[in-house]
């Protein structure tokens, strides 16, 4: 029986723990050695899967090492250096602007703050998340990606449909403490069951607390839509 606790502040942390428990270990999937490298992925792997980025990145990070190795690429060459990458044409304009800002603004390093990060090309709020937790130990928000989004709705945490709102709702229910790990866990339970099309809400650790559960509920709270 798909029923969410009785306030959204409990139903986040039954929501937690229990994910706590079924994905123990879990973190970011995309491979990087620094924080240059987690910048260059995280921007490649916006609507592409992160499995496809780091095999791109393998020889890609051989090849550039450093924002002026960016700066100063052809950058048709660099497109055809990560082909295979969703909009890699539209990237490799990122990360040539990217490294010529980092160069001329930043000494060749990757910032350290929020606004400082969205200033650079193919960089949201998103993005910039990412490197402040994983490159920076700095926590200022949740990152929501189109797992996030999806399971957050489905899990009556949220109603809000923009990743900027959802974000913004979900870190007056989420306990500052868990922001960092809250995507993950979301993402690793978004791969393993809750996915977009088919969710197993038979095999899912929070079906008794779904109010999107497809075993005795007829909408899927994140499109909306009947089952």
């Amino acid at each position: 029986m798909g029923t969410p606790r009785n306030t959204r502040e409990d139903q986040a942390q039954e929501v937690i723990d229990r994910l706590y428990e079924e994905y123990p270990d879990t973190t970011i999937s995309l491979d990087f050695s620094n924080r240059l490298e987690l910048l260059v992925a995280v921007v490649l792997s916006a609507q592409c899967t992160d499995e496809r980025v780091n095999e791109v990145t393998e020889e890609l990070f051989d090849k550039y090492r450093t924002a002026e190795d960016y700066a100063n690429a052809d950058e048709a060459e660099l497109a055809d250096d990560i082909y295979g990458i969703t909009f890699h044409n539209n990237k490799a304009g990122y990360l040539t602007s990217t490294g010529q800002r980092l160069v001329d603004e930043h000494g060749g390093e990757v910032p350290d703050t929020m606004s400082a990060l969205t200033d650079l090309s193919g960089v949201g709020r998103k993005t910039a998340n990412v490197v402040l937790q994983h490159g920076h130990d700095v926590v200022e928000g949740i990152v929501v990606d189109t797992h996030v989004r999806r399971l957050s709705r489905r899990l009556g945490l949220t109603t809000e449909e923009t990743p900027e709102r959802i974000e913004q709702d979900l870190m007056g229910v989420v306990p500052e403490d868990d922001w960092q790990q809250f995507t993950h866990l979301f993402i690793s339970h978004g791969r393993a069951v809750c996915d977009a099309r088919n969710p197993s809400c038979d095999e899912c650790v929070l079906e008794d607390v779904c109010p999107s559960s497809k075993l005795d509920h007829d909408v899927d709270l994140a499109s909306g839509e009947a089952w």
